[in-house]
């Protein structure tokens, strides 16, 4: 397959226009730099966004001004409504502004809005086990960026690859430093090792039939973590009513300053594992899919894994005898080994507007 390589391309001030399609908080976190780095080189931006978690009010936090599009489904036919209503509006959207190219994380939209306008769609994903949403982009998107660990399907003569994984461009070392005052605001306690737990809503297309943590279990991890120090609970819906004062709290920019000084993640999501091991934290994980760039992590002793039957406090055990400081040190290698993923997507974008998209010289 082709993959891409990091020459610039810089477009001409002020002649450049691209569409960012951002259906997710991940999202936002993902392509903020780019977008920065764009505008101050003279490029148009316009961000179509999606009343979805902590998306808007993230944005508004970022100042990163956008149009909300659609506000997510529920199940999968709440979710092809919305999909439908999305592809009208952001079709409306891309006759009036008439970008060079449009730009998305998992990309459905952008891929068939795309192809009905004939505008070049660049899909950056992570996610194999997400099978009606592949289904929905790769037949139509005009190029597809994916880590060097997926294991998923491509686009055929459309597909390019990248080291690291998409956490890698917004909490890169050279991006991002944590705060302790911001941590401190958001509710970490100094006067002992705090906790991040993470739970999932399992509403997204791609978690149809699955879940996570059930409540015992997570009540035993609480429990276990809580004779230790300080729990918070990031939870993207409902929890028992007994673990609701530890739910998180603070801003959702403030996030990741909290996870940073955290002694532990505990978590059901990828994204968030992921996001702890570029901030050099230790992690256990449970999940019952494999994903390409969890294996990465996992096989460089950076992700612990859960069972789903598994001893839980046995795990959390294994993880903190780690030594904070030793594990902070091989994160930050293995970052440095996987670069900066934010240059690379500011690289495609600008050979997109200055060339059109590469699969017409490789396909």
């Amino acid at each position: 397959m082709p993959r891409m390589t990091n020459r610039r391309h810089k477009p001409p001030a002020g002649r450049g226009k691209v569409l960012f399609d951002l259906v997710h908080p991940a999202d936002a976190l993902f392509f903020c730099h780019a977008i920065r780095a764009l505008a101050a080189e003279g490029v148009e931006i316009r961000i179509a966004s999606r009343h979805k978690d902590v998306l808007v009010p993230l944005l508004d936090e970022l100042e990163l001004p956008h149009v909300p599009l659609t506000s997510a489904g529920r199940g999968r036919a709440g979710l092809m409504r919305e999909l439908l209503q999305r592809d009208y509006r952001l079709w409306r959207l891309v006759r009036a502004f008439r970008p060079q190219v449009m730009v998305g994380f998992g990309g459905v939209a952008i891929s068939q809005v795309g192809r009905l306008t004939g505008t070049p769609s660049l899909a950056f994903y992570d996610t194999e086990h997400a099978p009606l949403q592949l289904r929905l982009t790769l037949p139509f998107v005009s190029e597809w960026h994916v880590p060097d660990s997926w294991q998923g399907p491509e686009a055929k003569g459309r597909t390019f690859r990248f080291p690291g994984s998409k956490q890698f461009a917004y909490l890169h070392p050279e991006h991002f430093r944590p705060s302790r005052p911001i941590a401190e605001s958001a509710g970490l306690d100094p006067s002992c090792d705090n906790f991040l737990v993470r739970i999932v809503a399992w509403a997204a297309n791609h978690d149809a039939g699955r879940a996570g943590f059930s409540t015992d279990r997570l009540t035993a991890i609480v429990s276990a973590l809580a004779a230790r120090g300080k729990v918070h609970i990031s939870s993207e819906g409902e929890l028992p009513p007994q673990l609701e004062p530890l739910r998180y709290r603070g801003s959702a920019t403030a996030f990741h300053h909290l996870l940073a000084h955290c002694r532990l993640c505990c978590s059901e999501s990828i994204t968030v594992a992921s996001e702890a091991v570029a901030l050099g934290v230790p992690v256990v994980l449970q999940i019952d899919e494999e994903y390409g760039y969890v294996a990465e992590q996992e096989a460089a002793g950076l992700i612990n894994r859960l069972d789903a039957a598994g001893d839980v406090d046995g795990a959390l055990r294994k993880a903190l005898l780690q030594d904070p400081d030793h594990f902070r040190r091989r994160a930050r290698a293995f970052a440095d080994r996987m670069g900066d993923v934010n240059r690379y997507v500011i690289d495609q974008l600008e050979r997109v507007m200055r060339a059109g998209p590469a699969s017409r010289e490789t396909e």
